[in-house]
């Protein structure tokens, strides 16, 4: 029975998929006459012979290994498939797919700071992705040794040195530490670029890396969001007023009963006051500026209009009836 049992075909595939698994490895079992490999999308296949690729199929779908594999690989091209012998490869299905991973700082990292020995404690979180780009590498660093690798295995990985470099490029862009959200895409080229060229060594490509946030202790962040506010109100005097009279008119004033109608009675009369002081304040301005207004000279008719309104029309004298001269026509009296 078990000679027979032997010689049943293989079919060669990954059998459990994982979507969070870089690659696995199939068994090094004989591969029998007759056995087939299956492809699905997101996968290569790799056979590998004593640690060597022996050849690399990309394209999706069902395989004859004896009529459409083997003839490709590499040093066994001459190998024949016998009745009771069988072909000793491992094959290596790679999940070529892009991985996005989650990442956060688990400890506060402190960023040297002026005014502050220990640091400026910041925490960080963002996304980073990567893929395989290399099989030879990932054959040589990994999977020689590993039967699979998950996506938690890189995240580790790249978790243990994030903190250095984290602290490397916040340094290096040398901006407000006060705003490093507005400089994250500088920091997180330079993270990226880093991670790449340490995590190439193991035939993977770090494609991308983002910042999302970076929080600050719970004191400072109130500071810089107080800040914030401030810049945004602008005017600091019509902003209390606004906040009093919504307080008044809402009920929110602190406290109950007497007191609370006290300390609205004081908000109400230093409301009253400041308005008054600002209006003695225009006023003030106002008659200083009629005192500097300087006096107009009257136009040449305006004169002569003012001295034929001051003339009379009867000799106050004599009772003539007067004309355009300065004197009465009949007594000489003057008239201007």
């Amino acid at each position: 029975m078990s000679f027979f049992r032997n010689q049943f075909a293989n079919v060669v595939e990954w059998e459990e998929f994982r979507e969070d698994m870089i690659f696995y490895k199939w068994k090094n079992r004989e591969i029998k006459k007759g056995s087939k490999l299956i492809i699905r999308p997101g996968q290569d296949a790799i056979f590998l012979n004593n640690g060597n690729i022996e050849g690399a199929f990309q394209e999706e779908g069902e395989y004859d290994i004896e009529s459409q594999i083997v003839p490709f690989l590499s040093t066994l091209k001459g190998f024949k498939f016998g009745f009771n012998s069988g072909m000793r490869v491992e094959v290596l299905f790679v999940n070529t797919k892009e991985f996005t991973v989650k990442w956060g700082t688990k400890n506060a990292i402190n960023i040297p700071a002026a005014g502050l020995p220990g640091g400026m404690p910041i925490r960080a979180n963002g996304t980073f992705q990567f893929k395989v780009k290399d099989y030879i590498a990932l054959i040589d660093k990994i999977a020689g040794i590993k039967n699979q690798y998950l996506v938690e295995d890189v995240k580790i990985r790249i978790i243990s040195v994030l903190d250095q470099l984290l602290m490397k490029w916040i340094v290096t862009a040398g901006k407000d530490m006060f705003n490093l959200q507005a400089n994250s895409f500088e920091i997180a080229k330079g993270i990226q670029e880093d991670l790449n060229s340490q995590m190439m060594e193991s035939g993977l490509a770090i494609t991308g890396f983002q910042i999302m946030s970076f929080s600050y202790p719970k004191e400072v962040q109130e500071m810089i969001n107080k800040n914030a506010s401030h810049g945004m109100v602008g005017n600091i005097d019509k902003y209390q007023q606004i906040s009093m009279i919504d307080g008044m008119a809402n009920g929110k004033m602190s406290g109950g009963g007497a007191a609370s109608d006290m300390a609205g009675m004081m908000m109400g009369m230093n409301m009253a006051n400041q308005m008054m002081d600002k209006m003695n304040k225009q006023n003030q301005s106002q008659g200083q500026n009629q005192q500097q207004a300087p006096a107009q000279q009257p136009t040449p008719e305006a004169a002569s209009q003012n001295q034929e309104k001051k003339r009379p029309n009867f000799c106050p004298n004599c009772g003539t009836k007067t004309g355009e001269g300065n004197f009465c026509s009949n007594c000489g009296h003057k008239l201007v």
